[in-house]
């Protein structure tokens, strides 16, 4: 008799450690792509357009052709004689031999086409801060740069992480005290908290 007691106890109390164990927030390693090293380098030659960013735009000896651009809802630029030329999800190079190809198109004979990114677009932070809302990008911002940003935390936040949906990444769950860097068009929901 004393032994269905003892086991009832075992049992019980390994259930109730599998059912904590479950609700523990492990917060893993972030992906290679939300690597602290991935953060200045994507602002290179691999990062990749998206709506919002601010373009200036050089046409060498066509001043008319020149000027500043941003990259419309649709994902386009509209530029004089090339008309709407598609953006978005294009590295600067890819932009640039993209205008080239449709200024030489009947308008220009072998145009010189430079293109810089003056403003990235904004990054976007919600949930439990004070004041989220969209806010202009800057390099190598994290993510408690972010929430300082937002007026900080309020009182029901979970601050140890935060959820960041990026482009081709999906969500993804950071520590609050992690070296990720957040990228342009980077969406951040900090969650609330479990009492």
């Amino acid at each position: 008799m004393s032994v269905v007691p003892t086991f009832r106890s075992l049992a019980a109390a390994l259930l109730a450690a599998l059912a904590v164990g479950a609700c523990a927030d492990e917060i893993g390693p972030a992906p290679a792509s939300f690597a602290a090293e991935a953060g200045p380098s994507a602002l290179g030659a691999s990062y990749r357009l998206g709506i919002g960013d601010k373009l200036k735009i050089t046409v060498f000896g066509e001043e008319s052709l020149s000027g500043a651009a941003e990259v419309n809802a649709s994902g386009q630029v509209s530029l004089p004689l090339a008309g709407e030329v598609p953006a978005q999800g294009k590295t600067i190079s890819q932009f640039r031999e993209t205008v080239a190809n449709r200024l030489a198109d009947g308008y220009l004979k072998n145009p010189k086409v430079t293109i810089e990114i003056t403003n990235y677009r904004p990054f976007y932070i919600h949930g439990e801060v004070k004041n989220g809302g969209e806010f202009a990008y800057k390099t190598g911002i994290r993510l408690r740069d972010a929430v300082a940003m937002a007026g900080g935390y309020t009182y029901r936040a979970e601050q140890s992480y935060a959820v960041v949906t990026r482009e081709g990444a999906g969500d993804v769950r950071i520590p609050a005290n992690g070296s990720v860097i957040l990228l342009p068009g980077d969406n951040v929901r900090i969650p609330e908290r479990f009492f």
